[in-house]
């Protein structure tokens, strides 16, 4: 199980087929910030909640330079059904063998209902413009969450 990637150490490239098939890249992103967020599973309450308000707050993160990215280990087409239902507006990536997860520290033991299980625990990294990790949030409480990245996404452009 690999640590947290902690500012401001690089962020830790990669490659993954998106919602639309396309195949995407951490280096397509240079010169731009990267909300990059590890999510459990499509279509599920928390996720929506966390999905939708990117969705919803998309614009102003654009305005501010950055790109939203959700990473669960969902395939591409349970993606493309979870994208419809809620008409997300940006890609979901499917790292179904949950390497990116790992390397970013995001495949953890949950315990649930002292059941104890690996899965993706709800995290959000944003990756400056240089390629670096700005920001982590660990164990993300989806109210506010969105509120909480676009500050730092100010305060990134403020520097």
């Amino acid at each position: 199980m690999a640590d947290w990637i902690e500012p401001p150490a690089k962020a830790p490239a990669f490659s993954l087929k998106a919602t639309d098939g396309k195949t995407v890249k951490l280096s397509e992103f240079k010169g731009k910030a990267v909300v990059l967020y590890f999510y459990p599973k499509d279509d599920t309450p928390g996720c929506t909640k966390e999905a939708c308000a990117f969705r919803d707050r998309l614009a102003e993160i654009q305005e501010l330079g950055a790109v939203v990215l959700g990473v669960s280990a969902d395939d591409v087409e349970k993606h493309k059904a979870f994208t419809a239902k809620y008409e997300l507006n940006f890609p979901l990536l499917a790292d179904t063998d949950h390497a990116l997860c790992e390397k970013y520290g995001a495949w953890r033991e949950k315990n649930m209902y002292g059941k104890i299980s690996m899965g993706i625990q709800r995290s959000t990294y944003l990756i400056g413009p240089d390629g670096k990790v700005a920001k982590v949030w660990k164990k993300v409480s989806v109210d506010g969450h969105d509120e909480q990245v676009l500050e730092a996404l100010k305060a990134l452009n403020a520097e």
